[in-house]
């Protein structure tokens, strides 16, 4: 499987591939609309169809750094093979899955860089690493939660004082208004760095395989496919986790759940044009933890932020142990 594909194998990789991006979207919808849902302005059906169409359309607000990121800036192109991809892509979908069943709002992003990590471990070892990019990525899993948390916070407080003569009822329904918006915002943002993700990994192989000649770059429908992926998805939904971000961290009224989706979509829209591969899953539950946190600090339930946040540590190891044992188990077979 080392070898050179033939194209409808190819074609049967990049069909994976796909089915990873349409996973994420799956979910990860929770993480745009699960503050929309949890207020009440928006009923879950109607939810998931504004959330997708703003997944789609990410792509004319960003440029593709983050999907450079993924396909040269966590393993060495040079040892990436077709064995090497299905391998990480089957370590971040099974693991996907298994936190999607049990409602754990894990990161899909780094289930992926995970997925390529163990299997260029497993591939070549510690030299396919290029430690610039993931450092920079596991930064990320720290940072971005921190820096939602921060935002979401300000916000909160500085909306809090600018509407503080106004009735309870008149600041409700003003940001029913304005929740559409940061909703968007936070759509858009997920689109756009989620969806290049998939577009590297694809983009790396196309590369790996000779498609795309000297220099690295995404075909245009690479990232059509990877943005019409994730909007599927999302369009599914994902219940289970909409459920424990919506209403089981912390509840939300309308103002919150704008301060909360507006923090989060300034973190995302900044690294994505820094090229860094965020979780939307991580920034979106730090900002939810601070506008729940503003309000007072045991209206976060701290046990279950908790456990989510032992599920992002654990999902980079558990996604790269998955890949090394499909890299060893199919290259064995094969």
């Amino acid at each position: 499987m080392d070898a050179t594909l033939a194209f409808p194998l190819l074609v049967a990789l990049i069909a994976i591939a796909l089915f990873f991006d349409f996973l994420n979207g799956l979910h990860d919808a929770a993480n745009s609309i699960a503050t929309i849902v949890s207020t009440r302005v928006l009923r879950p059906q109607y939810a998931v169809f504004w959330a997708a169409f703003f997944n789609f359309i990410a792509f004319l607000f960003f440029g593709l750094h983050v999907a450079e990121t993924l396909g040269k800036g966590i393993i060495d192109p040079a040892i990436v093979s077709p064995l090497v991809i299905f391998a990480a892509l089957m370590g971040a979908i099974i693991w996907n899955i298994v936190t999607w069943v049990f409602g754990i709002p894990s990161s899909s992003s780094h289930a992926l860089i995970g997925g390529l990590v163990g299997a260029g471990l497993a591939k070549t070892g510690f030299s396919s690493i290029v430690w610039t990019g993931l450092l920079k990525t596991v930064g990320a899993i720290f940072m971005s939660p921190a820096i939602g948390f921060l935002l979401a916070l300000t916000l909160i407080l500085a909306v809090s004082w600018l509407f503080v003569r106004q009735t309870p009822f008149a600041v409700d329904r003003s940001f029913r208004v304005l929740q559409f918006a940061s909703a968007s915002l936070y759509s858009l943002g997920h689109g756009g760095n989620d969806a290049q993700k998939t577009m590297g990994i694809i983009a790396v192989l196309l590369f790996s395989q000779g498609y795309l000649g000297s220099e690295f770059h995404v075909p245009f429908w690479v990232v059509i496919s990877c943005q019409a992926a994730i909007a599927l998805g999302t369009l599914f939904g994902g219940w289970r986790i909409v459920h424990t971000m919506g209403s089981k961290i912390t509840r939300l009224n309308p103002m919150q759940g704008f301060c909360a989706e507006t923090g989060g979509a300034i973190t995302l829209f900044a690294a994505t044009w820094l090229g860094i591969p965020v979780s939307t899953t991580h920034t979106i539950t730090g900002a939810i933890i601070g506008v729940g946190a503003a309000r007072r600090v045991s209206a976060v339930r701290w046990g279950l932020a908790g456990n989510i946040v032992i599920a992002w540590i654990v999902t980079l190891p558990a996604a790269a142990i998955i890949a090394a044992t499909f890299y060893y188990v199919v290259g064995f077979v094969g």
